[in-house]
């Protein structure tokens, strides 16, 4: 009987070890995803301007999320946020999100999207620490200009907690997500962690280490704007 249970044990103990290394390299690939799609567009001459990038405090991406719709539709994918890190580390370890609901209109048929939020206040850093929050009703979300003009609508950024930017079929523009709710995946995050996470810890206190599934996101933002500068 001894015997049995402890084959039980290793059984259960193996399958979970298998699930749990599983869990890892989809949030994996996800984060991959987000490097890709940041590294884009924050590169060419209609990119995200580079000194909105610097007063930022954290930067979203959603990869390829999709739209569907017969009527009024809507959008849904998941992704990865961080938020500038503290002490030698200029961006922290990031926390699974995923984005969906909101009307987006009249239309018929499916689309996939790329999405970057650049938080551009604390305000808009204590909308992440919620379960969830709806963009436009809770965070003032505006588009994102693009390119080295796009940097002089001082007043865009100054009246938005979160301004936006969409990728679609390989062309970047600044798009306002009204409506869109985000929430915190909980389930991503206990998969790249292997627990529950606090993110208020995580994107505030820097209390995780970056997991190696996410080195690659983040040293994109390392590279591109290792400090924030003031005026943000």
């Amino acid at each position: 009987m001894n015997r049995r249970v402890a084959l039980w044990a290793l059984a259960v103990t193996s399958a979970w070890t298998v699930g749990s290394a599983q869990a890892q390299v989809k949030e994996g690939r996800r984060l991959e995803a987000c490097r890709e799609v940041l590294e884009e567009l924050l590169s060419g001459e209609e990119s995200i301007p580079r000194d909105l990038l610097d007063k930022a405090e954290c930067v979203a991406v959603i990869p390829s999320a999709k739209k569907f719709a017969l009527g009024f539709g809507g959008r849904y994918g998941k992704g990865a946020v961080t938020c500038r890190g503290r002490g030698e580390r200029s961006w922290g370890a990031p926390l699974m999100i995923s984005i969906g609901g909101g009307s987006f209109g009249l239309q018929i048929g499916g689309q996939a999207a790329d999405y970057v939020f650049l938080v551009m206040n604390p305000k808009g850093i204590d909308y992440l620490l919620r379960s969830q929050f709806t963009l436009g009703a809770d965070a003032a979300i505006a588009a994102g200009p693009l390119g080295r003009t796009g940097s002089a609508a001082t007043d865009l950024r100054l009246r938005a907690e979160i301004l936006s930017y969409s990728r679609t079929r390989g062309l970047f523009a600044g798009l306002s997500l009204e409506g869109a709710v985000v929430k915190q995946d909980k389930d991503g995050n206990q998969n790249l962690y292997g627990e529950r996470v606090d993110s208020k810890r995580l994107l505030q206190e820097g209390a995780y280490p970056i997991p190696p599934q996410a080195r690659g996101f983040v040293s994109v933002l390392e590279n591109a704007s290792p400090r924030a500068k003031s005026g943000g």
